[in-house]
């Protein structure tokens, strides 16, 4: 049944449209914050932590999983657009022989993680264990800044998630360092990308960690509310993109994955900007929590 209709792929899309809706109902609503927040840690915690406990060929198959079924939606049988292929006894999928199209890039991460070196498959592992991390650790941030008493542990998180933030960004450079060969990826173009992607992520934790160096509260949590957006970014508005833009590309090798690679992470800033200057005109405030940075 799992291979003809994969139920934990359709309960993870019900999580999510669960999860869109709490968003809508209570994006504007701070005492909703937290179950948004949480719902959406479980549900990431979801898709990386089965890459540690099935290994990374396993979490792959899932990751091309959801998005089969939007990216064969309309396709005729026999039709073989440009930007998709077979993969070897379709194990790159759970879909059985429902779906045995996927993007070639969803075909080529998942093969060069089957049999792939140790270091490549171990800083895969690293990646997602310390920004699983980081995910935790910054949203305990946001969601107790500027409360009494806990100023210190504050300065403690920030210390703790740079430095998971560190390991896991060196992790991806090192990935993405071998991109270059990868064509069904866009070889040099998603090499740089995934530079860039991390630059924009790393670029804004390090922007509010120097404005708290500084005393700049104010500044502080701007450039910290600006890296949450470029880690959502990076990580869901990436995904969301490709659900998008795979059934629209799907003549043009490699445009939808290039599209999330270079456009997620500055995306996720510009919204979290535009979602802070809208809360700050709804609910006025200093936003200048007293912690000290360390």
């Amino acid at each position: 049944m799992e291979a003809l209709m994969p139920i934990s792929v359709l309960g993870f899309y019900g999580a999510v449209v669960l999860w869109a809706v709490l968003i809508a109902r209570g994006a504007f609503k701070p005492k909703q914050w937290p179950l948004i927040a949480g719902f959406g840690l479980v549900l990431l915690l979801f898709l990386n932590v089965r890459y540690l406990i099935e290994g990374a060929p396993a979490g792959i198959a899932f990751f091309i999983s959801l998005y089969d079924f939007f990216d064969n939606v309309g396709l005729s049988a026999g039709e073989v657009p440009s930007a998709m292929g077979t993969c070897q006894q379709n194990a790159c999928s759970l879909w059985g022989t429902t779906y045995e199209l996927h993007q070639t890039w969803g075909v080529a991460f998942y093969d060069r993680f089957v049999d792939a070196p140790s270091l490549r498959t171990n800083a895969l592992y690293v990646h997602l264990s310390c920004n699983s991390i980081v995910f935790i650790l910054m949203h305990a941030q946001l969601l107790w800044a500027g409360k009494p008493g806990i100023a210190s542990a504050h300065a403690s998180l920030g210390r703790a998630t740079l430095f998971f933030l560190t390991l896991g960004t060196a992790a991806a450079l090192y990935l993405a360092s071998e991109h270059d060969t990868v064509q069904s990826y866009g070889g040099s173009l998603a090499e740089w990308g995934f530079y860039s992607m991390s630059l924009c992520v790393y670029g804004a934790a390090l922007m509010g960690w120097r404005m708290a160096r500084r005393g700049d509260w104010a500044m502080h949590r701007v450039w910290m509310i600006r890296f949450v957006g470029a880690m959502y970014g990076a990580f869901w508005l990436f995904r969301v993109l490709l659900m998008v833009t795979g059934p629209l590309f799907r003549e043009w090798e490699t445009v939808s994955l290039l599209i999330s690679i270079w456009a997620s992470a500055p995306l996720g800033v510009l919204m979290a900007d535009g979602l802070r200057r809208s809360w700050d005109a709804r609910s006025p405030r200093s936003g200048e929590p007293s912690v000290r940075a360390g």
